[in-house]
């Protein structure tokens, strides 16, 4: 006798994304993390592990050295259980390239571990530039912060990039749980118009910098004298 046997559904698999948020953080303030803890939420990210840049190469010499910049970030995110801080490039004597970084990261994650890395939307338009940038689609998914009622057109970026982007972007986050590697996602954030550049100056001109970054980490720059004019000794 036929007996009826419901098919079980398939079950979609998917996995926590980690994400990755390198920068100078020259210093770290409110618009870094602003971002980072919307790009968990809105990324459904298992947490953000954050990456100060050690040499960057695509810009002069950060005002506060390696070993400054990690600690400040350090106290920016202290208590946050969906923070975490790594210090490979800080450590490292090389130049901070994210295609080096990430490759340490694919090998210290697995194989299979989504990773998504966490960009400003000035900075993806920029991607071309960058060192050996299509090996970032084999390592990592990239997640592009904007401002609301921004949208990323292909025809408004660098035509080397348009085709990795129509091939790549996805419109729906849990697609970043669904692979290791290699999708295009946006996703919008509060807009802080908030610039180290703009926090350095003030420090220099001994201007007031409060609540634009943590007291912790004004604390500590003001402990060590850091961000300085040579010139009035503030």
């Amino acid at each position: 006798m036929y007996s009826y046997k419901p098919q079980m559904a398939q079950v979609e698999k998917f996995a926590s994304p980690l994400g990755l948020l390198g920068g100078t953080f020259d210093p770290v303030h409110f618009g870094h993390l602003r971002l980072a803890e919307e790009a968990k939420t809105a990324l459904g990210l298992e947490k953000v592990t954050w990456i100060p840049a050690g040499q960057p190469p695509h810009r002069s010499t950060p005002g506060a050295s390696a070993r400054h910049r990690l600690e400040m970030v350090r106290l920016a995110i202290a208590g946050n259980p969906g923070f975490t801080l790594d210090d490979g490039e800080t450590l490292s004597e090389a130049k901070s390239y994210s295609v080096t970084t990430l490759s340490r990261l694919r090998n210290l994650h697995g194989a299979e571990k989504p990773l998504v890395l966490l960009l400003g939307a000035d900075a993806f338009v920029g991607l071309p530039t960058w060192h050996c940038w299509q090996e970032l689609f084999s390592l990592a998914h990239l997640a592009v912060a904007t401002r609301p009622g921004y949208a990323l057109e292909p025809e408004a970026l660098p035509p080397a990039l348009q085709n990795e982007f129509r091939a790549r972007v996805s419109s729906d986050a849990k697609d970043l749980g669904k692979a290791p590697a290699g999708r295009i996602v946006a996703f919008p954030i509060t807009s802080l118009a908030i610039s180290g550049t703009a926090i350095r100056n003030a420090l220099a001109a001994d201007d007031s910098a409060r609540y634009l970054l943590p007291d912790t980490v004004l604390d500590y720059i003001a402990e060590h004298r850091l961000y300085q004019n040579p010139a009035t000794g503030h």
